[in-house]
């Protein structure tokens, strides 16, 4: 580290929020020499001790994948100096009461045609029950997702209506909305299409499916967990060579403005566990990662932070989603054609969208792990249930009786002959953001009415510094996160004392599209602007 300046008085940034969003602030802000204290309502926020189970087995919330298109991520796992921390890209099932309804195959090992032709011809025969004209309907809704960016008017038209509304107005089937859209939404968005922005959909999809051939290729953690496998080496790091202070186990509760300065000058604590109270002094700035119902609760007792930032108030307004994680330990080994799958249009949901991922498959190599220190016996079943609410009001055993009853069976029949040995279910209530149409301008932006309070997460707008990683994204989260940092950093409202110069952590952008899809967007647009300036615009942006 460079020698210190005499006399230049270092920085104090709080950063509310343990998440990807907030490692990904604390690492820009900590590696530009700001003193940084990062708190979270999690016991272990640093990932040194991982969640468990009464009975000792680990356990993680929600099985989540790293994309193609997760640059940012996988720079950091190079940087930590990881090594395979990942499992090869896998295949996905989709399942319905009928039975399998289609199949995602690894993109990246079909012959490369340019996008969208390529998915076209890879997954040709990959749906088992959905007809060729089912399928071909879809294809309105390219022209859409080409048309979503063409201006900040037309984004916010499509985000005033809903996602079904659009594919109903761009004649996609029915068929192919409840067999493959919806799924889809309720395990990427976490929501049905009828409660969904159409502009946040068509990013999401974009993203995954339009943008590349294999953007849709998927691989997850070989091994223990994220928290284990990233942040805990992420966090040792900060703790040791930059004297990140961490606070595992507390909630803030109060942001403090300064009437002279307008600035938040400490921020209120709690612990979770015994109720004390805490206050946090002399803070230049604080970085806010959290969610709606997060911000809500925060807001509430900062008064004065509202007033001056109407912004956070909206945006604590929005809406989120119930989310329940499941993990079963089975007495045999039930092989599953695919490790990562998904359920829909079962009654038993509830409404509900669901996965189920075959543990003992991603994580062959170190299935001793799975079972703590007892000896392995079977498949371990890692399950969530997204937009959750009726599910989460059954009991533990009447969720696992449905997995193991109506919904796995379908998957594979050897289920039915399998004994749960071991079991936890964890209820995880308005924990995901809701991309709700018209919500756009209610969802919080990075840089706030506040300068010295910043937004980081999934859901939070970025403005100039928006990154082409869309919808609920580990990539998105922690680059809003470094951005947050770097927002910071670049506005002088908070610098390093041992330093020469202040030092922004670099961001890497998503690969360009491919050709023929920046070509599609820049036709549409010079068809479009100028039919639009005599008030002719697309039928289903029509008012």
């Amino acid at each position: 580290m460079a020698e210190g300046f005499p006399g230049k008085k270092q920085s104090h940034a709080v950063v509310i929020g343990a998440g990807w969003a907030g490692w990904g602030a604390a690492k820009a802000l900590c590696e530009a020499g700001v003193r940084v204290t990062l708190m979270d309502g999690m016991a272990d926020p640093t990932g040194s001790q991982p969640l468990t189970t009464p009975s000792g087995k680990p356990f993680e919330a929600g099985t989540r994948g790293f994309w193609k298109d997760y640059p940012n991520i996988n720079a950091l796992t190079a940087e930590l100096g990881l090594g395979s921390i990942f499992t090869e890209f896998t295949t996905s099932a989709f399942w319905s009461p009928e039975g399998l309804e289609a199949t995602a195959p690894v993109f990246g090992d079909a012959p490369l045609w340019p996008s969208p032709l390529g998915q076209v011809a890879a997954t040709i025969n990959n749906f088992k029950r959905l007809p060729v004209a089912d399928r071909l309907s879809i294809a309105g809704l390219l022209y859409a997702m080409l048309d979503l960016n063409r201006s900040d008017a037309v984004y916010t038209s499509y985000d005033s209506i809903d996602a079904l509304t659009l594919f109903r107005q761009l004649r996609i089937s029915d068929r192919m909305i409840d067999d493959f859209l919806r799924p889809t939404l309720l395990v990427g968005l976490f929501k049905p299409p009828e409660e969904l922005s159409a502009a946040v959909t068509m990013e999401l999809l974009y993203y995954y499916a339009l943008a590349h051939q294999d953007s849709f290729d998927v691989r997850w953690i070989r091994s223990k967990s994220i928290a284990e496998q990233l942040i805990a080496p992420l966090s040792e790091r900060l703790q040791e060579q930059h004297q990140l202070e961490v606070l595992g186990g507390t909630l803030a509760t109060r942001l403090n403005v300064s009437p002279e300065t307008q600035a938040i000058r400490s921020v209120a604590t709690r612990s979770v566990t015994s109720g004390s109270t805490g206050l946090i002094e002399d803070v230049d700035a604080v970085v806010l990662a959290v969610s709606a119902k997060g911000m809500g609760a925060l807001m509430a007792q900062s008064p004065q932070c509202g007033a001056l930032a109407p912004e956070l108030v909206r945006a604590a307004t929005l809406g989120s989603i119930d989310v329940v994680s499941i993990r079963l330990w089975l007495d045999r080994t039930v092989p599953v054609a695919d490790p990562a799958n998904v359920f829909s249009r079962f009654s038993a949901l509830r409404g509900a969208g669901a996965t189920f991922f075959m543990l003992d498959q991603l994580q062959r190599e170190s299935e001793q792990a799975l079972w703590g220190d007892q000896p392995p016996q079977g498949s371990v079943i890692a399950s969530d249930f997204y937009n959750a609410s009726a599910i989460a009001e059954l009991s533990d055993q009447e969720i696992v009786d449905c997995l193991m009853q109506d919904l796995l069976p379908i998957a594979q029949p050897a289920f039915r002959g399998a004994r749960v040995v071991d079991q936890e279910v964890r209820r995880y209530p308005s924990s995901v953001s809701l991309f709700s149409p018209g919500s756009f301008s209610k969802r919080p932006p990075m840089e706030t009415s506040l300068a010295s309070v910043v937004c980081a997460g999934d859901w939070v707008r970025m403005g100039e510094k928006e990154h082409g990683a869309k919808g609920l994204c580990q990539e998105r989260a922690y680059v809003c996160g470094l951005e947050a940092g770097n927002s910071l950093l670049r506005r002088g409202i908070v610098r390093g004392a041992d330093l020469p110069r202040t030092l922004q952590h670099s961001v890497i952008p998503i690969r360009a599209d491919e050709p023929q899809v920046v070509l599609g967007r820049a036709l549409n647009k010079l068809v479009m602007d100028p039919l639009e300036a005599f008030g002719i615009q697309w039928p289903w942006l029509a008012s």
